[in-house]
This record gives structure tokens, C-alpha cells and sequence, in this order.
């Protein structure tokens, strides 16, 4: 028999069917999905993801240029502050490698910016055989850096290299040069590679970015009497901006972090001609076992990276349009 709760107006059976109600796991989803909670509840999933793969690695290594860690001195460690930057400001190989690198990022950035650009235009037209092109274009970017690096080192090489002999059979060097052995040379070749390996980035953006600007606004200014350059200057670039603007903040990111086609041709030499940032962190990291000191000189490059990244995008007003 089923009793009756007077004061509540609900009997036995009621309030059992209500309680189990409350526990039960697809009526508490149903309620929060009615509920302003539902989309951090969604976003859960995604935020732990980032929180173990982007969050705490990025804290431990900030934490790590706070401390003493040596793989060869395993007594040692511990908290020792701001040690490793006050050591960087008295460091000559950092002050030399944060040259290289404003050098490095800035010739790399503005030659593949603008290779980037002139194959973009040059492949948005409508004229047979350039799909083939277009492949063409692309294909230094499939190519592993580790490839692309060894191909252009035989091909440079002092004794042996291709363009050397062509070089010298046109009459524009004397004798075979050892690009990368040269300090005056070693870090402009090296950008060269560099931008002939990664400009199709930018092809590959800009030419998206292209097909989406309407031809409408083209013969218009045609019709007005506005020449190619004037059309480029005043509809072309402006329409690209936003995408030339973000392009840039990615590939500086990607230089500025990335060491690897440095260190398969020149691993920073000679005499640390090409020693930037990130190629120093890795050798102070994996090379000397000082992690603390490579932690730091890695928060060094965040900040700047970051300080970039707002600056850039500041400047640039690309915030103000949206």
C-alpha cells in the first residue's frame, strides 16, 4: 500500500521516482543541456586537451628557466632565479644569435612574402597548364627540410656543387665559393634555402585569398580609368590584407621556432655566423645538457614572439576593421 505525505502532497512512491529522477545520469545531462552551463560542458573535452598538451608543458618549461638543471652535474639544482637571465645579458652568443635572428626572420619573411605574392598573382589566371604550375610551384614546401637542406649543400658545395660550375662558366665568380663556410655568405645563403623551401606558404594562402576578391571590382576601376599597378595598389593589396597580415605572424612564428635547416647547413657556424635563438637553445639543450639556461633563453623567444604578434597586428589595424 502506498502511503501518503501530507504535508508534501506527494506519497512514498513520488519522492522515490523524484530521487532516483535527480541521479539519473541522462536526466542531469538533460537538464544542463537546458542550461548556460551545456557549452562549457561541451568545451570540457577541448579544454583538458589543451590544458595537458599546450598549458602545462608551457608552465614546466617556464619554470625550468627558473632552476639549475644539468644532465653532466647531477648534484646540482634547485631555485636560482633570475640567474640565467642575468648570465644572458652578460652571454656574447646570445646578443649575437638575437642579431641573427632579426636577420634571419626579417630577409626570410620579406622574400617569401614576396615570391609568395608574385606566384599567387601569377597563377590566378585563367590560362591552360597552370594546374601542372601550380604543383610545380608547390612542390619545395612537400619537400622534408632535411631533404631540401642535404639537396641544397651538394648543390653549393665547394668542389662539387652544380651552381658553383654554372656560376663560374657565366663569368660571375672566379673560382668555386664555400657558401656556407664564408661568414659574409653563410647566413644570407641560408635564407635563400630557406625562402625557396617555404614561399609557397605564402602561394598557397594568397592565391586562396585571390579567387575570393570579386572581378567586378576590378573592371570597374578598369572602366575608370585606373592602370594594373593603381588596380594592385588600391583593390589587390588592400583585400589581402587580413590574410597577408596573418601568414606573417604564422611564418614568423614558424622561424623564429624552427632551427632545422640552420643546423643541417651550417649548425650555427662558422664561428656562430648563423647562431639564432632557437639553434642556440637546441645546442645549449642537447648539446651542453643545461636545460635551465635553454629554458630560459626559450621564454625569452615567447616573449618576444609575443610582443611581435600584438605589436604587428596593432600596427597593422587589421583588429580595427573587423
Amino acid at each position: 500500500m502506498t502511503t501518503w505525505d501530507r504535508s508534501s502532497g506527494q506519497s512514498e512512491a513520488d519522492r522515490f521516482a523524484l530521487a532516483i529522477d535527480r541521479v539519473n545520469p541522462l536526466s542531469w545531462l538533460g537538464r544542463l543541456s537546458e542550461s548556460r552551463g551545456w557549452a562549457w560542458f561541451l568545451l570540457l573535452p577541448t579544454m583538458v586537451l589543451l590544458a595537458l598538451i599546450v598549458v602545462y608543458p608551457t608552465i614546466y618549461g617556464i619554470a625550468l628557466s627558473f632552476q639549475d638543471v644539468r644532465l653532466l652535474r647531477p648534484n646540482a639544482g634547485g631555485f636560482v632565479g633570475l640567474r640565467h637571465y642575468q648570465d644572458m645579458l652578460d652571454d656574447p652568443i646570445f646578443w649575437l644569435s638575437l642579431k641573427n635572428t632579426v636577420v634571419w626572420v626579417v630577409l626570410a619573411c620579406l622574400l617569401e612574402l614576396g615570391l609568395g605574392l608574385a606566384s599567387a598573382m601569377a597563377l590566378d589566371r585563367a590560362l591552360p597548364g597552370l594546374k601542372v604550375a601550380t604543383v610545380l610551384i608547390l612542390l619545395p614546401w612537400f619537400l622534408p627540410k632535411v631533404v631540401a637542406g642535404n639537396m641544397w649543400a651538394l648543390m653549393l658545395d665547394s668542389r662539387l656543387g652544380v651552381l658553383n660550375d654554372i656560376l663560374v662558366r657565366l663569368g660571375f665568380l672566379d673560382q668555386y665559393k664555400a657558401w656556407f663556410a664564408d661568414p659574409s655568405t653563410a647566413l644570407i645563403t641560408a635564407v635563400v634555402v630557406e625562402s625557396w623551401h617555404s614561399f609557397p606558404f605564402f602561394t598557397l594562402l594568397l592565391i586562396a585569398a585571390l579567387r575570393g576578391i570579386p572581378e567586378e571590382m576590378h573592371q570597374a576601376a578598369a572602366v575608370d580609368g585606373a592602370t594594373t599597378v593603381q588596380r594592385f595598389w588600391h583593390i589587390t593589396l588592400p583585400m589581402l590584407k587580413v590574410v597577408i597580415v596573418a601568414a606573417v605572424v604564422l611564418r614568423v612564428i614558424g622561424l623564429v621556432n624552427s632551427p632545422d635547416l640552420l643546423l643541417i647547413l651550417t649548425s650555427g657556424g662558422p664561428g656562430h655566423a648563423t647562431m639564432v635563438l632557437s639553434l642556440y637553445a637546441f645546442e645549449t639543450a642537447y648539446r651542453g645538457f643545461d636545460f635551465g639556461y635553454a629554458g630560459a633563453l626559450a621564454v625569452v623567444m615567447l616573449l618576444l614572439l609575443m610582443v611581435f604578434a600584438w605589436a604587428y597586428v596593432r600596427v597593422s589595424g587589421v583588429m580595427a576593421r573587423q
